[in-house]
């Protein structure tokens, strides 16, 4: 018995070696680095916003849920109906999508970065810096005072700050895809592969344990 645990612990350890290391190496790093920090919300200006909600005044009809916000100083409604959502101006007509120099004051509005070029986003990628993001999207590619490169994303309409991207965020998501063995999306927390690499680790801690009381035990009847 003592034999087929040995063996067991030995090729599961050295078959499940790497990962482990990659586990260890990841969590250490999530531990040390802030989310707050890796979400680049260091990057965001706390900025005051009063509403008059009389300057609305119409009726939507099956709403599912209403905000009113600012969008470059002009109140908007932004408004999901059944599956879609809808950005109306006080008069409730729907409202265009910012332009490229709009769609940097959103950004010298809400952040303390330099925007240097706009893209607008219309197709999904998998694994990209963006994904779960509703599309269209506007990448902003800015600047922080200390030359360092920063993306923002944007929601073409509202002009929303929904991701900020940086050198951080990427080491981060590196990690997580390491972690959690999903390489190429790096959101699946739930594949094949974790569910396997877990059971063995587990059978590996175990048995390892096992031998550690059994020769413990053996040597305590030695004296």
């Amino acid at each position: 018995m003592n034999f087929l645990v040995r063996k067991i612990h030995k090729y599961l350890s050295f078959f499940i070696s790497l990962q482990l290391l990659l586990w260890t190496v990841s969590g250490i790093y999530f531990a040390f680095n802030k989310i707050e920090l890796v979400r680049g919300e260091q990057y965001l200006k706390q900025v005051e916003q009063s509403i008059d909600l009389g300057d609305f005044d119409f009726e939507i009809p099956n709403t599912i849920d209403v905000s009113i916000q600012k969008r470059l100083g002009e109140n908007i409604a932004v408004i999901k109906v059944d599956d879609t959502t809808k950005y109306l101006n006080k008069s409730g007509e729907s409202i265009s999508k910012l332009t490229v120099s709009e769609a940097m004051n959103v950004v010298i509005s809400n952040t303390n970065l330099s925007p240097v070029l706009v893209e607008e986003i219309v197709n999904e990628r998998s694994g990209s810096e963006y994904r779960g993001r509703s599309l269209p999207i506007y990448k902003v590619e800015s600047k922080t005072n200390k030359g360092l490169d920063i993306n923002v994303y944007l929601n073409v309409y509202s002009g929303d700050v929904v991701a900020i991207r940086s050198n951080k965020w990427r080491i981060w998501d590196l990690m997580w895809g390491l972690h959690i063995m999903d390489w190429k999306e790096r959101d699946n927390i739930s594949n094949i592969l974790l569910k396997i690499f877990s059971i063995l680790a587990l059978v590996s801690s175990i048995s390892g344990i096992m031998l550690f009381f059994k020769l413990d035990l053996k040597n305590s009847n030695r004296i």
